[in-house]
């Protein structure tokens, strides 16, 4: 789309007002995405973002998944020994849990977009999720919160009570959990402007160095809580990550003054909602979408109607033209149908920022669904590969025997070493065979991770049948090795490829959005882990006589992992199409853009606005 005609008043007015903050033969300092400082004045690039503030934000994030998962690989066994409820409903009681936590992050990313903005959701969500981990410490420590010790079963379950004060502990977590994660990766990306090319070559080296702080927090859940918690009891190994987490609270809120903040932006679920009333009631008037008359409404700024988000808009050399468009049932929504009609009621009338925000959260949701199936492949990790260990041989050497709750280190071991070596050598590589920034695109990164969690699954399933085979043996924990570290290798190519994908094609309004609906999915997965693990259950005999028993000796868990290898393989093939066909944000198949356009902003917004009228005069 382009404007029918260049208004020279436009151009003047475009050319004079007050977020032009680039003259010929200078550069400016100021950030040009409408980030601001703690004091509100456009954010300057020599005091404020970059990795001046980006430490602040990974250390916040390496304490959040310490905590996490010292709780998701430690509380199976918990449910199991302190609680008294049986492995196979222990186990789905924790894939709900974390499947929670992360559909939560649609909660959190509604309120840091709409209302709170992304900092203070991050803050006020941390404090929800230390006083959980200090309910949780307290259900460990005090006998009266757990039933009696009973050293061989049957044991006399939790009473209601008990059961709800550990319950209530966890809600806190995950709900802290839901409001921290989709802002985090969000607000670190926010501290690197887009349109200045150095700037953001290292907005992609953050991605890489956050999913490193990831599985570093994870490495010291797993490893160092696990071990605190198997020499000192339950009571220190929750004790220590919470106090950890209120440390990280204190460490966030010291980098304010460094920080570059995105003002809240209304809801983007209400916007959807107004594109697609607005759409209908058009089509169903006869509204249509030729190729010469229709007229679109756009605001004349160069920030959109969206309070803080830059229009869909850019200048170039014949005039002004969209960044893209597709789906042109919804372009009804910005069709004017009345000249005297009043512009400001988004329930009769949308923008094109407006309409092509909407499409491009469209756009991404195939992408989405066609990589949840790794998502349940990574939720055995917490569950039944800890399981596997806990009747293996874990001895390493003649003193010391490797904590079952230790496994998932094999994972988070393999990320740590993966990623630098995919930062420094790997991509520099890449990038001069193919000429792509990145080495890769986005979509190509989570086809490999999501092609390596099908031989993960492959390699768990023989191995499993192995250790059932010869559990009398003692067969090494080392024989999990492989299914761990693939698990991992997955997770390094795939979850970063989201965490790029997901934020490049969001618009400024939808970034945290847009995380959580990355994050959305390991919720889902989890969900769906917990759904296949009831109807084997049920389909097969139950907790006696089914394939999932209390005693994985006789069990069958070798046969649920040939079902999810069959359910990643579909996947894959599926993913493969989806993404074959998939049209980035700059028009090109399966290709995510690298860099947004340059929008030159600065001075005073507001009285910028105040200067600036609204036009109509967009046609196709």
């Amino acid at each position: 789309m382009e404007i029918n005609a260049q208004d020279p008043s436009l151009d003047g007015n475009l050319e004079s007002n007050k977020f032009n903050i680039t003259e010929e033969g200078k550069s400016s300092t100021l950030v040009s995405n409408g980030c601001v400082d703690y004091k509100g004045r456009i954010a300057d690039k020599q005091t404020t973002g970059g990795w001046k503030a980006s430490p602040f934000i990974i250390v916040n994030e390496v304490a959040e998944r310490l905590a996490f998962f010292a709780i998701a690989v430690n509380m199976v066994a918990y449910l199991v020994r302190e609680m008294h409820q049986p492995l196979p409903d222990a186990a789905t009681h924790v894939t709900d849990w974390i499947g929670a936590a992360y559909v939560l992050t649609l909660l959190g990313a509604f309120l840091a977009d709409a209302y709170l903005g992304r900092f203070r959701t991050i803050i006020i969500f941390s404090c929800i999720y230390a006083v959980g981990m200090v309910m949780l410490t307290i259900s460990a420590s005090l006998h009266s919160l757990r039933p009696p010790y009973c050293p061989k079963r049957p044991c006399i379950p939790a009473s209601n009570h008990q059961t709800a004060f550990l319950y209530g502990a966890l809600a806190l977590i995950a709900l802290g959990t839901g409001g921290i994660k989709p802002c985090v990766s969000s607000f670190g990306a926010d501290q690197f402007d887009e349109s200045d090319q150095n700037e953001a070559h290292k907005k992609y080296a953050f991605f890489n160095w956050f999913f490193f702080a990831i599985n570093m927090g994870a490495l010291l859940g797993i490893t160092l809580l696990v071990y605190i918690q198997v020499e000192l009891g339950w009571a220190w190994g929750f004790g220590v990550p919470t106090a950890v987490m209120i440390v990280s609270v204190v460490v966030l809120a010291a980098g304010f003054s460094k920080y570059r903040y995105q003002k809240p932006m209304g809801s983007a679920f209400t916007r959807f909602l107004q594109v697609i009333v607005v759409s209908v009631r058009n089509h169903v008037r006869g509204v249509g979408m030729g190729r010469e008359a229709d007229h679109l409404y756009e605001v004349e700024t160069r920030e959109s109607d969206i309070h803080g988000a830059r229009s869909c808009l850019t200048r170039n050399n014949t005039g002004i033209q969209l960044f893209f468009s597709k789906n042109r049932f919804l372009d009804k929504a910005a069709v004017i149908t009345d000249p005297e009609c009043n512009t400001k009621n988004r329930w009769r009338l949308c923008t094109v920022t407006q309409v092509e925000e909407f499409k491009s959260f469209v756009r991404i949701l195939p992408v989405w669904a066609s990589t949840i199936a790794l998502a349940i492949s990574f939720a055995q990790l917490s569950t039944f590969f800890i399981q596997q260990a806990n009747i293996m041989d874990r001895k390493l050497g003649p003193h010391f025997e490797i904590p079952s709750s230790s496994i998932p280190v094999f994972s988070a071991i393999n990320a740590l070493i993966l990623v630098p070596v995919y930062e420094k050598l790997i991509v520099p590589y890449l990038r001069a065979k193919t000429g792509h920034p990145r080495g890769i695109t986005s979509l190509q990164r989570m086809g490999i991770g999501l092609l390596v969690s099908i031989f993960a699954m492959v390699s768990a399933a023989l191995v499993e049948k192995k250790r059932r085979d010869h559990y009398s043996d003692g067969m090494s924990v080392f024989w999990l090795f492989p299914q761990c570290f693939l698990i991992g290798m997955a997770e390094v190519f795939t979850y970063v490829g989201q965490l790029e994908f997901f934020y490049d094609e969001a618009t400024d309004g939808t970034r945290s959005l847009s995380s959580a609906m990355f994050l959305s999915e390991i919720g889902i997965g989890s969900w769906l882990s917990t759904a296949i693990v009831k109807i084997i259950g049920r389909a097969t005999g139950g907790v006696r006589e089914g394939w999932l028993r209390d005693d994985l000796n006789v069990s069958r868990l070798d046969y649920l992992y040939w079902i999810l290898t069959g359910v990643n393989g579909v996947n894959f093939v599926v993913y493969l199409w989806v993404s074959w066909r998939y049209k980035g944000r700059n028009g090109g198949g399966g290709i995510v853009r690298d860099e947004s356009v340059v929008v030159e902003l600065a001075g005073n917004m507001h009285n910028a606005d105040d200067q600036m009228r609204e036009f109509r005069c967009l046609t196709i």
